[in-house]
């Protein structure tokens, strides 16, 4: 398994947010028509400490994207999109961070457990209990996620996912970062937070189904301290499957991640792939700079 970094991101109301190694960065479009951009440097322990090196520990770092650093950036956007100073640093930017992990612990894996395991005392079995319990999280993801899609401002979030993945796969392929050769690079990619709730899903499913007839208090409290065990390998085998992603024998696996993006990206227009573009123009730029002034520091 390689260790090389890979960049990602995340749609926000009326722009992308994109994450390297060593900076984040949000591109808005303003709402009197220009391209908002704000950069960030990421927590060095966090990025580029031993934990985004270990097999298993950086699946941490994943799920912190996925919850705390995404919805932060769409806090950002939303101060954005009401015409207001965007700001991605200070202590009033901590809160956000907690509540988005708060919400997507709670939504989809405290509650299908708690749901559930108020029915478990009238069960046959654990692994039943369990596929119950997998089966609600998948339909609860699956119907939020069909609901609001509906949304005419998250149809446009949407659309802004389908741009981040474009301009992300047009950089892997080396395809230059303009909007024309961006386009035609597809709205679905292997390694998008999308597959990754999915797997953690099916995997959280697979883990719990051993574990017997547990109480309703232990089966909550279970869920959240494994919780970061099931992120490490739900990681790792998005990783598995993004690296052998063109083989015949790992489609299988691969089809239903690429499935569910359907119903989360929508072909961008010009305009928002420009945005996306911006986002990780920005993040290459200041990841240059700062490895420049590293080592300049070192030469001295």
């Amino acid at each position: 398994m390689d260790d090389t970094f890979h960049y990602g991101g995340q749609a926000v109301i009326e722009g992308v947010m994109m994450r390297g190694s060593r900076t984040m960065a949000v591109a808005l479009r303003h709402p009197q028509g220009r391209i908002v951009v704000q950069t960030e440097p990421l927590n060095e322990a966090l990025y580029r400490g031993p934990i985004s090196r270990i097999p298993f520990l950086r699946g941490l770092v994943m799920l912190w994207d996925a919850l705390g650093l995404g919805f932060k950036a769409l806090m950002t956007s939303a101060d954005v999109a009401v015409g207001e100073e965007v700001s991605l640093t200070g202590p009033a930017s901590w809160g956000p961070m907690f509540v988005g992990v708060g919400l997507g612990v709670g939504l989809f894996m405290l509650l299908p457990s708690f749901l559930v395991g108020l029915l478990a005392p009238y069960m046959p079995s654990e692994w039943l209990s369990s596929l119950l319990e997998g089966v609600v999280r998948l339909f609860l993801i699956i119907g939020y996620v069909w609901t609001v899609g509906h949304m005419p401002e998250i149809q446009r979030v949407f659309a802004y996912h389908g741009a981040e993945h474009k301009t992300v796969n047009a950089y892997e392929a080396g395809a230059s970062l303009t909007v024309g050769d961006v386009r035609p690079f597809p709205t679905a990619h292997t390694r998008c937070g999308t597959a990754f709730l999915l797997t953690v899903v099916v995997l959280t499913t697979l883990i719990f189904a051993p574990f017997g007839q547990p109480t309703l208090v232990w089966r909550l409290l279970s869920r959240i301290a494994l919780l970061p065990v099931i992120a490490g390998v739900s990681y790792e085998f998005i990783r598995l499957t993004a690296r052998f992603a063109d083989r015949r024998w790992m489609r299988p696996l691969v089809a239903p991640n690429l499935a569910l993006q359907r119903l989360t990206t929508r072909e961008p227009d010009d305009g928002m792939l420009a945005v996306a573009i911006a986002a990780l123009k920005a993040v290459l730029a200041d990841e240059t700079d700062q490895e420049t002034q590293s080592g300049e520091s070192q030469d001295e």
